[in-house]
């Protein structure tokens, strides 16, 4: 089977465009093959073993199967991490608030030290990047999820940062004291209400971890409540929230922030023009 011929295949379940971008991926990742070995077709020369392979992952592929699952890994703000069944496939829209928050920083001048808590830290993308960018700061993360804490730690270990990980569940009466304070939480909780679900992709609902991505149609806040109550009493007086939010509960989660107390509330735009971002500070 021939580059042309694993595009090709992938034109049933993506667009033209989409298929020669994911089968690119395959054939670098998996095999090493660049954009140029394509064109001078070294493709054609895969041994047995590697076109057995490939007819592995294809088959995979069909089945709607995220193409990061199907090689392990995926890039995020420049470094590439492992990422398997139990933990959220990193997005770009994340990438986004993480260059949010560094442009914040270095706006208002603050230190590079400090106290970061990552809440629902998934494949740790967040944590580990924040901490590779910040070696002074002392960053934390939880995860209510022990297999998600595994892949978490194995990133970091590839990425040599250092970041405290700790399996929390945010919404338990009893959470643990920082032990420094804190001057930022950020987090990109579960914000997709269930009635969403007949909306989105099968390749989405099908393998991504379901506990990482839906909240109650009855109470869509439930995570960032949570987190903020925390935040109230965790961080130090000044400090600040980060999230990345359902647009179509931004107005409530304003007004949410507003009635604990949070000030200096400011939502951002994602790429796509949807209300996406938010931060507070604590007074």
């Amino acid at each position: 089977m021939t580059y042309r011929d694993f595009w090709n295949h992938l034109t049933t379940i993506y667009d033209e465009g989409e298929a020669k971008a994911v089968a690119r991926m395959v054939y670098e990742v998996r095999f090493g093959l660049s954009w140029t070995d394509l064109c001078i077709g070294k493709d054609t020369q895969l041994s047995a073993d590697n076109q057995t392979e490939l007819q592995e992952i294809l088959r995979r592929l069909l089945q709607k199967e995220p193409v990061q699952y199907v090689l392990g890994q995926a890039d995020f703000c420049g470094r590439t991490f492992l990422v398997n069944e139990h933990v959220l496939i990193p997005r770009p829209e994340t990438e986004e608030l993480i260059q949010w928050f560094l442009e914040v920083r270095s706006y208002l001048g603050e230190s590079e030290e400090g106290h970061i808590l990552d809440i629902g830290t998934g494949s740790g993308c967040i944590a580990i990047t924040l901490a590779a960018m910040y070696p002074n700061a002392h960053v934390t993360a939880w995860d209510i999820s022990p297999e998600a804490l595994d892949v978490a730690k194995v990133n970091a270990g590839r990425r040599h940062v250092s970041v405290t990980f700790q399996q929390v569940d945010i919404l338990a009466p009893s959470l643990p004291t920082p032990h420094s304070s804190l001057t930022t939480i950020i987090s990109n909780p579960p914000y997709i209400a269930d009635h969403e679900r007949a909306t989105m992709e099968a390749n989405v609902l099908e393998y991504e971890p379901a506990t990482a991505l839906f909240v109650p149609d009855e109470d869509p806040l439930l995570f960032y409540r949570a987190i903020a109550t925390y935040g109230q009493t965790a961080l130090q007086p000044g400090g600040w929230l980060y999230f990345e939010i359902n647009p179509l509960y931004v107005n409530e989660l304003c007004e949410l922030l507003r009635v604990m107390r949070f000030h200096r509330i400011e939502t951002k735009e994602d790429q796509f023009g949807k209300q996406r971002f938010i931060r507070a500070q604590r007074s």
